[in-house]
């Protein structure tokens, strides 16, 4: 066989080698799956205890009470700053009752129990110096003036001071991330709003 000829053979056997070698490259394998957890935990969101559920319940009747007094405040009162602290607490409560209220939905607990059965007479927090929020409303109804300011902040006060203490059973015995957020808030807020009605009291 000439050299020629040989030549010849060598270049078209690379060239079949190299066709067929480009013809059996696999494939890029295709990603692999994310990995999905089996049996995913309760989310924080949901996760929650006993406490969580009462702490949510009763504080939103708490707040519709601070809501009804701030309210006749508002109407009634006669030291702007009296009605002005009022219209405050009104606008910050209301908002927390509507996320209690959507915990308490998303939990599978019932957002607004019957007032007949819950412990809201005898519950820690729930009455002003052992008087009912009918009580106070009642007596709060029949001032005017200078007495009704110094009795809306005695009485708004001691609903504080009931609020507080709803907060920090919660915080320590409850579960839920947000509902023990909204209770160091809850106690943050109307510890400041005690002093400052104190203050106001004082100067009444």
């Amino acid at each position: 066989m000439s050299a020629r000829n040989w030549m010849r053979i060598s270049l078209g056997g690379l060239a079949a080698a190299a066709a067929l070698s480009a013809c059996t490259t696999p494939a890029a394998a295709p990603p692999t799956p994310a990995v999905t957890a089996k049996g995913s935990p309760t989310s924080t969101a949901t996760a929650h205890n006993a406490a969580d559920t009462m702490f949510a319940q009763m504080m939103i009747l708490h707040h519709q009470g601070a809501i009804e007094m701030a309210d006749l405040a508002v109407e009634k009162a006669q030291a702007p700053e009296v009605k002005a602290l009022a219209q405050n607490i009104s606008a910050a409560q209301g908002p927390e009752i509507e996320t209690m209220t959507n915990w308490l939905t998303s939990w599978g607990e019932n957002p607004s129990p019957s007032p007949s059965g819950m412990p809201s007479m005898g519950h820690p927090g729930m009455d002003m110096h052992g008087m009912s929020q009918e009580e106070v409303m009642a007596q709060l109804e029949g001032l005017t003036g200078t007495e009704f300011d110094r009795q809306f902040l005695t009485s708004m006060i001691a609903h504080h001071e009931g609020a507080v203490t709803m907060a920090q059973t919660e915080l320590a015995q409850g579960k839920n991330p947000d509902a023990l957020a909204l209770a160091q808030k809850i106690i943050n807020d109307q510890q400041a709003e005690i002093v400052k009605m104190t203050d106001m009291h004082a100067s009444l």
